[in-house]
């Protein structure tokens, strides 16, 4: 489903991701894991054409997002062709992203009226079912302010849920939550990675998410895969230094 091929990615004189190449397979979990810096959050941004490639191609589900072909060529991807590959990639951010001025139903019509051309009765009930997966209906004509932390993650993961997405990308959505509310988000995200053929990849500091909801978790450090094992493996028994090290550094200090 995914596919980086030689990916390299720099700001300036900083190579932040260096002749990188891994696969994600349709329906697998994939979490990213490493030191802050590492690149996992720019893979992410690539993915949604937040930035651009500096050589090398990404693919998503066949086609390449990176690039197009013309003439019998591949040429970097104008941002009509970044747009039509990627209505397949959903994303949840760090700091949720809702729009403030919108209520809850109107965050997640939004998109799939003006994007996949619902109709606003299909948007709705869209919006209706999936309040209800992530248990919130209640709220549906909340505004964001009105809810907490928590809940305004779930409503984000509902978004990116209602442009019914074959991948969907995970970028720490934990990190801006008070503790006490990490442990409901993560437990969704479990019941929507067992109930749904979602292709999933996650950047994540949960260790314990990561071990329990990954079928592969990938170890970054200086822009690149230096581990890539199940986490039965990468847990107890990691080849390389480097990840002993910082694992040892993480579990220590949660």
């Amino acid at each position: 489903m995914i596919v980086f091929d030689g990916v390299e990615k720099r700001f300036g004189d900083h190579v932040v991701l260096r002749d990188l190449d891994f696969t994600v397979a349709a329906g697998e979990h994939v979490c990213l894991i490493g030191p802050s810096g590492s690149g996992k959050t720019t893979i992410l941004r690539l993915l949604m054409t937040l930035e651009k490639v500096d050589a090398g191609t990404i693919r998503v589900g066949g086609q390449c997002l990176s690039h197009m072909e013309r003439k019998g060529a591949l040429v970097p991807a104008d941002e009509k062709h970044c747009r039509e590959v990627r209505r397949r990639i959903g994303m949840v951010f760090q700091q949720f992203n809702l729009f403030p001025n919108m209520t809850v139903r109107g965050n997640l019509i939004e998109a799939p009226t003006r994007v996949l051309g619902l109709s606003a009765d299909e948007a709705n009930a869209r919006a209706v079912e999936l309040l209800e997966l992530v248990g919130l209906a209640e709220k549906i004509d909340a505004h964001p302010t009105q809810l907490s932390g928590g809940q305004q993650q779930r409503v984000a993961i509902a978004r990116a849920l209602a442009m019914r997405p074959d991948v969907l990308l995970l970028d720490e959505v934990t990190s801006a939550l008070d503790p006490e509310l990490v442990a409901g988000v993560l437990n969704l995200l479990r019941d929507l990675g067992s109930s749904t053929d979602i292709t999933f990849l996650c950047v994540t500091h949960e260790m314990g998410f990561a071990r329990d909801f990954s079928d592969r978790v990938l170890m970054f450090d200086a822009g690149q895969v230096i581990e890539d094992a199940p986490p039965s493996k990468l847990f107890t028994e990691p080849d390389h230094q480097r990840t002993k090290d910082f694992l040892h550094a993480v579990i220590d200090r949660t």
